[in-house]
């Protein structure tokens, strides 16, 4: 039995928000300049080409990204071998969360209740999800989400009888309701089974994946592929001023389900899609 202080996981979450808030992924970086290549629009490459100049300021710099520094989701994958000690996970988080956005001088963006609202003045808390998984490690993934793009994110509770067309059409309806709103060009996660708030963190998991990554199965690696291309043929473009690349990356993620269901869930990320991984 590995033991790890919970100061630690308070260091990492904090490090990471800075970090995922001033640089985007290189898998990002990667496709927003293949896309850059790939477009012969004069607007929609000059929409490109001042994406690319941002984030290099942000590395340059050291500022964020994009003013809305998001909500701190948080995913914990804990060995089954590790006893955490030193206080109480969920506040750990916490307080790393406060720590970051404190120190990075990041926009707080949280409420304390949806309704009544009143910021809590520290972006806290974080949307914490926590997996219990094999070994004696602890993985840290830090995702700020900016809720532009989280806002027309939807969920659908498919009967079997949708099929696959179903989910197609799910897809490209919710992408193209979303339209420029989302600040495209934008990540698109869907989630496939389980229930419905499991699919709907599937959807949230999927923007955590690389971009050059694909499903392992080869029957979703190839739907990724194909609701890509059809997604970039909406035309929406750039910032929604027309042009091949609307959507960045696609990614799927799948569980089994109950025989009467198919859930489908899509977690709209826009072009500035951050995350940050750490293992300790």
């Amino acid at each position: 039995m590995r033991e790890i202080e919970v100061s630690r996981i308070t260091d990492t979450v904090e490090r990471l928000c800075i970090e995922a808030n001033e640089h985007l992924p290189a898998d990002v970086k990667a496709a927003i300049l293949h896309c850059r290549d790939c477009e012969d629009g004069v607007v929609a490459r000059d929409v490109l080409d001042h994406i690319v100049e941002n984030y290099e300021i942000a590395d340059r710099e050291h500022v964020p990204v994009c003013q809305d520094t998001g909500m701190a989701c948080v995913f914990l994958e804990i060995g089954q071998d590790v006893h955490l000690v030193g206080g109480d996970l969920a506040e750990a988080v916490h307080e790393g969360v406060r720590r970051g956005y404190e120190k990075g001088y990041l926009r707080k963006s949280v409420v304390k209740d949806p309704v009544r609202r009143g910021n809590t003045g520290d972006n806290t808390p974080a949307m914490i999800y926590t997996e219990i998984v094999p070994g004696e490690q602890v993985t840290i993934t830090v995702g700020p989400k900016g809720f532009g793009s989280e806002n027309m994110s939807a969920i659908r509770m498919l009967k079997p009888s949708a099929g696959l067309q179903g989910i197609k059409d799910f897809i490209l309806e919710t992408v193209e309701a979303a339209g420029p709103n989302p600040c495209p060009p934008m990540v698109v996660g869907v989630g496939i089974g389980g229930t419905f708030d499991k699919a709907a963190l599937l959807a949230k998991k999927a923007l955590m994946r690389p971009l050059d990554t694909s499903h392992p199965d080869p029957f979703y690696a190839d739907l990724e592929q194909e609701m890509l291309q059809k997604i970039n043929e909406l035309g929406i473009g750039p910032q929604g001023f027309g042009g091949k690349t609307t959507a960045l990356g696609l990614n799927i993620e799948t569980l089994p389900t109950h025989i009467a269901g198919m859930p489908c869930a899509i977690n709209i990320s826009c072009h500035v899609t951050r995350h940050q991984k750490e293992v300790l």
